[in-house]
């Protein structure tokens, strides 16, 4: 027995399509499927402004950066 890696989406209908190297024969095969739960293509959908006030820019963000931050003392 043999494994490879793919990745694939499941869908909203809970079904995975799948495409396999054209090198694997027609054949039984056994799926395992691993999921993680924290990351969905269907999460909640954002809405406009619903981070507005949460998230602050400090006052120096447009300021050039410092020549010791491009020339490195590391050599």
């Amino acid at each position: 027995m043999q494994a490879i890696e793919l990745e694939a989406t499941i869908t909203a209908s809970h079904e995975i399509h799948l495409q396999l190297p054209d090198t694997i024969n027609a054949s039984r095969a056994k799926v395992i499927v691993m999921y993680d739960e924290s990351v969905s293509p269907f999460a909640k959908k954002r809405v406009f402004g619903q981070y507005r006030d949460k998230v602050t820019i400090a006052e120096t963000f447009d300021d050039e950066l410092p020549m010791s931050f491009w020339l490195s003392d590391e050599t």
